[in-house]
């Protein structure tokens, strides 16, 4: 089974909502201006304000970012939400896999 299979199994059960998707009503300048205050945001720490804009902007460099922030703080769940909606499918694959590995490993010891 592909890994795109596996989420389409999923989709409308919560993991990526509708209003994780970029705004359409947006213009370009609207968009750039927003993109500078995220990454303004995000070089200060405050990377939940800055997720929020990013998410409505849809910049993708700007959710990776925050995916990587998620991923260093642990955060694994989260950060796979951010590399999916960028989307940056090696980083989400590179932690699709550990998942992976986690589960056959519990699998392993409960049976």
């Amino acid at each position: 089974m592909d890994r795109e299979d596996v989420f389409d199994r999923f989709k409308g059960q919560g993991f990526i909502k509708t209003g994780d998707r970029p705004a359409t009503s947006l213009n370009s300048a609207q968009k750039a201006a927003l993109n500078r205050k995220g990454n303004e945001l995000i070089n200060k720490g405050e990377v939940e304000a800055a997720r929020r804009i990013f998410q409505t902007t849809g910049y993708s460099d700007g959710l990776v970012r925050v995916g990587d922030k998620y991923w260093a703080a642990g955060r694994g769940l989260d950060a796979l939400k951010m590399y999916w909606i960028a989307p940056d499918r090696k980083k989400a694959e590179d932690i699709i896999a550990k998942l992976s590995a986690v589960i056959q490993k519990l699998v392993r010891e409960e049976g």
